[in-house]
């Protein structure tokens, strides 16, 4: 039987809301708006996975927020950062919002395994117990009307003693939640058992929660956001992401390794509180690898993708898409696709993306009109101020890949590419043990080439330099990737011909760098510096295998769920790939091109020269396209 979640609550990562001497206590429903009052209620988690809410006065600085993190659990303050996504928080706590969690980190000189979080014990304990629900949403958004539900009903089966059940596939921890028949209606994913996370349950552990995590350009703790991105982006439900958003929820279910936090032995009576993300499930049959995909509809298809390029997902394999049947008269072998499992979109730079897609006959099919006309009424501004809005903590950087990606979208649909085309110029090759940038990098490449080359030539020049410089030298042959190489001259030729592979884009041995390890301290500093930083020369490497299986010269489908196991009721535990040691998952993976370090005027002009340069890529993918043999397949017959 599940304890009373009515009663004082004795948790694992102790949840408090700190009583302060200025301000009460939150009493769940008769909580006060921050706008209203000045009060606002935050969650603290800490690198390893602890959480502690409480409210913020206005009087309130970085430095009481630790302090008092410090008196309820314990935890070493000494040369730690307090983070709101991209912001390193002092003085001013203003733009925190009601709800919004933070994250305390230590730098790496200061991390040890020796000063553990303990928890708070005896008075101190009883005074900051958890005074909020057994789940609470993060955020205010309507959208999230739908989840209140779900949550009322688990909530009313947990007191019931229906227990949530763990999810055994996949690389992190999930768990299913279910109402009082028994039946899962939600899936929770904390932040901390992620892959590489301190909590994760499957034994891929080492990473502290804002590093470099399953992808480099994907943070430890941060996947959980993402999901919930994807479904506020989904206007309309228009690809049907199952409705997502972030949660405090408190259970005795959940994992909390050995040696984290202090806690010796984790007691499966005690409750332990997380962060993580809420969605809801959605009974279904199967998945797309165990289902020909003649029967999927060319729309449903279509809208999958849309939603895959606009948000530059990383993770689009077969075991993400669901298939429920749909019954009926008329309706027989019809079926409904249900896309999950976004955690590995939004990346902070261009990645090499994946899209199970991109080889089926229905995304060769052109755009419908209300297709296009739903693309070209996309507005990534607009989507990015409703992310900041809901999702206050999404770095800017991601921000950056979602508005470059739209923006790629609805000029490759307005051009007359198809889904399969503009997949393709997204996706990089190997070819002879090689990983070589995408179409859409190489045009990204040239953009930054061309605004450094104006900026040498600018007056300012001399200024610039200090601020700003992109500079990728070659080994072989003499060339040289800078700002002289793309030149006007270079304008008035093919703008595609540079040392380039069979697609179009420039082989990884040319490009200049070696990937050795940076310390773990570089790692955290630098690995996602999101201001300008002094000049210094990108080096790119070769690099290991991507989480999807690849192939030499032409590209083929690739499966990415290596362990050769089904997924417990078609649902990862995370966006993943299967089971392997956690070196073998954490690729080497290198960014051609950034997009975090250009400043605000160099961001417009990047992304003024980026659309003048599409429409010669675009040429150049659609004389390639009609240049090609047809490729015999098998089963191409599709439902439209």
């Amino acid at each position: 039987m599940s304890r009373n979640l009515d009663s004082p609550v004795q948790t694992q990562m102790a949840v408090a809301i700190f009583k302060s001497p200025l301000g009460g206590e939150y009493h769940g429903k008769g909580r006060m708006e921050g706008k209203a009052t000045g009060r606002r209620r935050v969650f603290v988690q800490t690198e390893t996975g602890c959480v502690l809410g409480m409210e913020l006065e206005r009087s309130d600085s970085a430095h009481t927020v630790k302090r008092r993190l410090q008196l309820a659990l314990n935890f070493p303050i000494e040369e730690s950062s307090l983070t709101f996504g991209d912001r390193v928080l002092k003085n001013d706590l203003s733009a925190i919002r009601n709800d919004s969690p933070l994250l305390l980190t230590r730098n790496f000189m200061h991390r040890s395994s020796s000063t553990p979080c303990l928890l708070p014990t005896g008075r101190d304990h009883i005074q900051q117990r958890d005074q909020s629900g057994p789940i609470e949403i993060l955020g205010n958004s309507s959208r999230f009307a739908e989840t209140k539900q779900l949550i009322e009903e688990i909530v009313k089966a947990i007191k019931t003693g229906v227990d949530p059940l763990p999810v055994h596939g996949g690389l992190g921890g999930g768990y299913f939640f279910r109402n009082r028949r028994g039946e899962s209606i939600a899936i929770v994913k904390p932040t901390d058992e992620e892959p590489f996370a301190p909590n994760n349950p499957k034994g891929f552990v080492g990473k502290a929660l804002g590093q470099p995590g399953l992808k480099r350009s994907v943070r430890v703790g941060e996947t959980g956001y993402r999901e919930v991105a994807a479904y506020l982006l989904d206007h309309d439900h228009f690809a049907n992401v199952p409705a997502t958003t972030l949660v405090k929820i408190t259970h005795s279910v959940f994992n909390v390794n050995d040696g984290v936090n202090g806690n010796k032995h984790h007691s499966k009576k005690q409750l332990v509180s997380k962060i993580a993300s809420f969605q809801q499930f959605v009974p279904h049959d199967f998945d797309a690898s165990d289902h020909g995909t003649s029967n999927f509809a060319v729309a449903a298809v279509h809208r999958i993708g849309i939603l895959d390029i606009r948000i530059f997902n990383t993770d689009r394999h077969a075991g993400n898409l669901l298939v429920r049947k749909l019954d009926g008269i008329g309706r027989f072998g019809q079926v409904e696709l249900i896309p999950i499992d976004h955690g590995l979109c939004l990346p902070e730079s261009l990645e090499d993306p994946y899209f199970e897609w991109i080889h089926w006959p229905q995304a060769s099919i052109p755009f419908t009109d209300d297709e296009l006309e739903y693309i070209q009424k996309l507005d990534p501004i607009r989507d990015s101020e409703i992310l900041r809005s809901e999702l206050p903590m999404i770095r800017e950087a991601c921000l950056r890949v979602l508005v470059l990606s739209t923006i790629f979208l609805k000029e490759a649909a307005a051009y007359g590419l198809c889904l399969a085309e503009i997949g393709e110029m997204m996706s990089r090759e190997f070819r002879s043990g090689e990983e070589q940038p995408s179409e859409l990098e190489v045009v990204c490449l040239e953009a930054r080439s061309l605004i450094a080359e104006r900026e040498i030539l600018s007056p300012k020049a001399e200024v610039a330099e200090n601020e700003f410089q992109f500079d990728i030298d070659c080994e072989d042959a003499g060339y040289e990737l800078s700002p002289k190489l793309i030149s006007q001259d270079f304008m008035n030729r093919n703008p595609f011909h540079l040392p380039i592979g069979g697609n179009g884009c420039f082989p990884l041995s040319k490009l200049d760098e070696s990937i050795e390890e940076e310390s773990d301290e570089e790692e955290d500093e630098n690995s996602f510096n999101c201001v300008p930083a002094p000049a210094k020369n990108i080096n790119i490497s070769k690099l290991s295998m991507s989480l999807k299986n690849t192939s030499l010269g032409e590209k083929k489908p690739k499966c990415p769920n290596i362990s050769g196991t089904k997924p417990e009721n078609n649902y990862l535990a995370s966006s993943s790939s299967g089971h392997r040691s956690a070196n073998e998952q954490l690729q080497s993976s290198v960014s051609f091109v950034k997009l975090a370090d250009m400043n605000d005027a160099e961001w417009a002009s990047f992304l003024e020269k980026f659309e003048e340069l599409l429409y010669p890529a675009f040429a150049k993918r659609k004389s390639i396209t009609l240049g090609q043999k047809q490729i015999q397949r098998l089963g191409t017959s599709c439902q439209f």
